[in-house]
């Protein structure tokens, strides 16, 4: 099998199939990369794109060469030293086999090759394999979404849409059409005129042999004229490809932001919480065009807010998470149906909450939010020991392990990992 590799600059995308290639074959080296730079990144620079380093060892072809053990026999021819049946010992350490790479003597060595992903191959391999859980086909909310689909051909159209083969097909019936009877009567009259001609001499009464054979020219001549003037083709041939615009069905999805901006919560626990669900975020707007967010910040009070106030804002108070709940069970009856929308949650914080308030919340989760939603992702942000909102969604998790799920963040480091947990693809 040939191989052709296109070493071509990457004018106009020429050479995005040899890049896709590429990627595809470093895919767990560029993974890693990506997730290690989610870690270390600031909250306004996650999404920009990432360079990549591959160790040598990894981009050297195999090679077949000789190594160590094995027996071979091999005629040399001699010189002063060697004559005929002296035996050769092997060399030590093997051969074949070039050296390469930088390795220092304490084992380290120097990536050898570098590389740059752009930011949307970054933001593809950070959200490799994730998916909203439990995503089912709902009433058709809106039909701005349509599609083109063939349906069959026409003769009007614009020439992009000219199906050449079929126009060609339909010219070569319409001459075979117009002209198969003219032409099975032009070779009779030349074989008639040919017969003519061998044997001049054949009495007819009415016409002289000369008048016969004139008259065969004539009428052949006057049919060949009438077929060359039948177009070889016409406007009547020509067919274009029709395509009908059909509405494309579109799964209508609402994501509820729940974040926890109580004193407790520190400025590190509101930096860990802002950028899960600044991934979240963005892992929406990568993957889902057609899904709407809803941004809830909570203290003793909840409050819809917009995107700019729920990340900056800077106001808080004390802790009543069960505020939180029913508001989004508010807004849910208000403006999404679950009939026609795909519901989703994810609530952040770090568990501190009145105590006789925790058993509320689940109740409120348990018996009004969860049977309403496809899913619903808690993570608690807190190195400490949990409480008793934890142990609250606990007894929920043991109900309905399928549409809730619950993680604890410790530090920045968790928020990838756990984020790739929540959201990971399920095996159908």
């Amino acid at each position: 099998m040939t191989h052709i590799v296109d070493r071509r600059l990457n004018g106009k995308n020429k050479s995005a199939v040899n890049r896709e290639r590429f990627l595809r074959r470093y895919r767990h080296h560029i993974k890693k990369a990506v997730a290690d730079a989610v870690q270390r990144r600031s909250i306004t620079d996650i999404e920009r794109g990432e360079n990549v380093s591959i160790p040598s060892k990894d981009i050297d072809e195999p090679i077949f060469h000789h190594g160590q053990g094995g027996h071979r026999e091999i005629v040399h021819p001699g010189n002063k030293e060697f004559v005929a049946g002296d035996t050769v010992p092997k060399p030590q350490g093997g051969g074949g086999g070039q050296g390469q790479g930088g390795a220092s003597p304490d084992g380290e060595g120097m990536d050898e090759f570098a590389f740059q992903i752009t930011q949307d191959e970054f933001l593809d391999f950070l959200f490799d394999d994730l998916e909203l859980p439990n995503l089912a086909r709902k009433k058709l909310k809106d039909t701005e979404a349509f599609k083109y689909e063939r349906a069959g051909f026409t003769s009007q159209g614009i020439p992009a849409k000219l199906d050449v083969v079929r126009s060609l097909r339909g010219a070569h019936a319409r001459r075979l059409g117009l002209g198969g009877a003219r032409k099975r009567k032009l070779r009779e009259l030349e074989a008639q005129l040919a017969e003519l001609k061998a044997h001049p001499h054949e009495p007819d009464p009415a016409f002289s042999p000369q008048d016969q054979i004139d008259a065969l020219e004539a009428e052949i001549k006057r049919l060949k004229g009438n077929l060359r003037r039948i177009p070889w083709i016409d406007e009547i041939d020509l067919r274009y490809r029709q395509h009908v615009k059909k509405p494309k069905p579109a799964t209508s999805a609402v994501m509820f932001c729940l974040m926890d901006v109580s004193g407790s919560m520190t400025q590190v626990h509101k930096d860990i919480a802002k950028r899960f669900f600044i991934l979240l975020y963005l892992f929406l707007k990568k993957n889902y065009k057609r899904i709407e967010v809803v941004f809830i910040r909570h203290h003793t009070s909840a409050k819809e807010v917009d995107e700019e106030e729920f990340f900056y804002s800077r106001e808080t108070g004390g802790t009543i998470v069960s505020s939180a709940l029913k508001l989004m069970k508010q807004i849910v009856d208000a403006r999404y149906s679950p009939s026609e929308w795909n519901i989703y949650a994810a609530q952040a914080s770090d568990g501190d909450n009145w105590n006789d308030d925790s058993p509320i919340c689940g109740k409120i989760l348990a018996d009004q939010i969860l049977p309403l939603v496809q899913y619903y992702a808690y993570v608690e942000i807190t190195p400490q020991d949990h409480q008793m909102l934890w142990y609250e969604y606990e007894k929920i998790l043991e109900q309905d392990p399928n549409s809730f799920a619950m993680q604890q963040i410790a530090d920045p480091g968790d928020i990838y990992p756990v984020f790739r947990q929540l959201f990971e693809r399920k095996a159908a």
